[in-house]
């Protein structure tokens, strides 16, 4: 099981960041710092500090007024992140070289909190830099999956159109599509495949 530090919305938040490029499709959703803005407030867990944070609460975040500095350091970390998921099932070491650098780049602290009761660790950054705080967060969390489930639990959808990454919480770590969408035309397109060999 995950340490409560890296709950799914931790592993969501890294497969939400990988996948704003889409390769195969050519599409790009963190072009502009409104798009970065945006993906943030979608995301309001990706914030410093307490879990308990919220996008209103980003008046003194590290992304109070986001700049194009802030999207290039982001885009870069996205480039990471995906490689991490891209290459962990095959390369696990060359998976782990990745999260342990971009980790050291940030500044990643771990700290032990307390709130309702309970007690969990959590990684952060000690830098105001907005990308510091998404690479403590997110590469953290996918080092957490490579730990406790395994490298091949993460992927890359099988999808030849796709290519969307994925985490693979299940219990039985059989996923190969990043959703079931992309699983269901996969389907099709070996039995028409079938009857079209019959």
């Amino acid at each position: 099981m995950l340490d409560a530090c890296h709950r799914t919305s931790a592993v969501e938040l890294a497969v939400d960041l990988a996948n704003t490029l889409r390769p195969v499709k050519g599409e790009d959703a963190l072009e502009t710092v409104d798009q970065l803005q945006g993906f943030l407030d979608a995301h309001p867990h990706a914030g410093p500090g307490e879990p308990s944070s919220t996008a209103t609460d980003r008046g003194t975040g590290p992304w109070r007024r986001l700049t194009r500095t802030d999207l290039t350091e982001v885009r870069a970390l996205r480039e990471t992140v995906r490689g991490v998921l891209e290459r962990a099932s095959t390369d696990a070491a060359a998976a782990a070289m990745l999260i342990n650098d971009g980790l050291r780049r940030s500044r990643a602290t771990p700290v032990l909190r307390h709130d309702h009761g309970r007690w969990w660790t959590e990684v952060t950054s000690d830098t105001d830099r907005c990308a510091a705080h998404l690479a403590a967060t997110t590469l953290s969390a996918l080092a957490s999956v490579i730990a406790t489930l395994g490298p091949t639990r993460l992927g890359v959808c099988a999808g030849p159109s796709c290519r969307a990454t994925f985490v693979d919480l299940s219990r039985n770590g059989s996923k190969q599509y990043c959703t079931r969408t992309c699983a269901h035309r996969a389907s099709v397109a070996a039995y028409r495949s079938r009857r079209g060999n019959s």
